[in-house]
């Protein structure tokens, strides 16, 4: 496929990135500083351009198949409105260039109501230190849920992200904030969550869904 991702020099999307690249996708990464990205690869293009501008983003939407975003925001300034207005400028480059299909990711507890569910540590610590981005992550949900119909979107949320190789272990996937584990220590690899998103490209089970993910655990682990 081409792909335009977004979020590229981040720690998850590079992830993405290497693995996109690895399934022979052709990607156009889409970055504020080009020189953050070293990986140099055939169907490999970086493009500059800002994603809160629907006009930066034109051109390197043109001729895609597919958007993929690993977009943060960091949690100050308060509140955190980067998720939607990004995503705003996102929607209409992807309209402008007929492009339908997008897989972002956002976290799990964007509906923070859900915390109690996983116990005290998520009700009374996770959440209240990650409120002001969790709030703006469900801001950016309701967005695509209430004026996106016309977009083909996958919403991934994971939990916490850990750093270590892709395991190859099986996804536990809910269509809800969480996936109920009964433990609030849940902690997921980027490099699964990357995994993920790309097989999101390969199948309709995730069309137009927002969907909670985490990675099984081993038999005895």
């Amino acid at each position: 496929m081409q792909l335009a991702l977004l979020g590229a020099t981040g720690k998850t999307g590079g992830e993405l990135l290497k693995q996109a690249l690895e399934e022979g996708h052709s990607v156009t990464a889409v970055v504020r500083d080009p020189a953050k990205i070293t990986t140099a690869h055939d169907n490999l293009k970086v493009v500059k351009a800002d994603v809160f501008d629907e006009s930066s983003l034109a051109k390197p939407f043109a001729d895609q198949d597919a958007v993929v975003s690993c977009l943060g925001f960091p949690r100050n300034p308060q509140p955190v409105t980067g998720y939607t207005e990004s995503m705003k400028a996102i929607v209409g480059a992807m309209r402008n260039a007929n492009i339908e299909r997008i897989v972002t990711m956002t976290a799990w507890y964007t509906d923070t109501s859900v915390a109690p569910r996983m116990g005290f540590l998520a009700n009374w610590v996770i959440v209240p230190i990650l409120r002001p981005v969790l709030l703006g992550m469900f801001d950016m949900e309701k967005f695509l849920k209430e004026k996106c119909s016309d977009i083909n979107y996958t919403v991934v949320r994971p939990p916490g992200l850990g750093s270590a190789p892709k395991t190859g272990l099986p996804m536990s996937v809910e269509e809800d904030y969480i996936v109920e584990t009964g433990t609030s220590f849940n902690k997921t690899n980027r490099s699964d969550v990357a995994a993920f998103m790309l097989s999101c490209l390969k199948t309709s089970d995730y069309d137009q869904k927002m969907v909670a993910i985490t990675t099984q655990k081993k038999l005895g682990s």
